[in-house]
């Protein structure tokens, strides 16, 4: 975990901390306000990585360059950078 960023870091770090409130009624209701948030928060983190994406390819990166960044497989940074979502996901209209 060391080698990530400070943001993802604090991110888990918070997860963390709702994992350990004592009191069961406390810590799933705060939970529920999480999950409840969610998916507003989900959108916009793929919004900002597909940004990245892109201004990655523009400054000259290759899609095998940006697949290693990421962690992915070149034509997955690809559908990243066109806004196409994985299979594993529902489909956009089955989320409203």
């Amino acid at each position: 975990m060391a080698d990530q960023p400070e943001e993802v870091a604090r991110l888990l770090e918070a997860i963390e901390a709702l994992e350990v409130i004592e009191d069961d009624a406390a810590c799933a209701s705060a939970v529920t306000a999480v999950l409840n948030e969610w998916p507003a928060h989900h959108a916009r983190l793929r919004k900002i990585r597909q940004r990245r994406v892109v201004a990655l390819k523009e400054s000259g990166k290759t899609w095998p360059q940006i697949g290693e960044i990421l962690g992915v497989h070149p034509t997955r940074a690809q559908q990243i950078a066109k806004g196409l979502r994985g299979t594993k996901r529902p489909t956009k209209a089955a989320e409203e």
